[in-house]
């Protein structure tokens, strides 16, 4: 593992609401000092991926007002939602967000920013 990144795989659903996201945050802060985060995309609740619920955008806000940088992993093919697909290209032209399909790639994106 690239010091300063923590990898979270967990097949456990672990954001589902604003707070769960704050609580995993911090905890992931606090244990390891690092505030770039790499989780897979199993972790986190559906409801999150359908952008009408306005989780995605409350969720991934606060992880851009406490400058935690963060790379979602997974396979984004499934969803057709035009506003996902721009929503996603959107994040991963940024410096704070990113949804990517592998670790490989959430490593070097993640390593790569300021």
């Amino acid at each position: 593992m690239v010091k300063g990144l923590q990898f979270v795989n967990s097949e456990k659903v672990l954001l589902t609401d604003v707070q769960s996201a704050l609580d995993f945050m911090m905890t992931v802060q606090y244990d390891t000092g690092y505030n770039r985060i790499i989780l897979n995309k199993a972790a986190i609740c559906e409801e999150f991926f359908n952008l009408s619920t306005k989780l995605a955008g409350e969720v991934l806000q606060k992880f851009v007002n406490y400058d935690v940088k963060l790379a979602i992993v997974g396979d984004f093919s499934g969803y057709t939602s035009k506003s996902l697909r721009d929503f996603i290209y959107e994040c991963n032209k940024g410096k704070d967000i990113f949804f990517l399909s592998d670790e490989k790639q959430a490593i070097e994106r993640l390593s790569s920013i300021d």
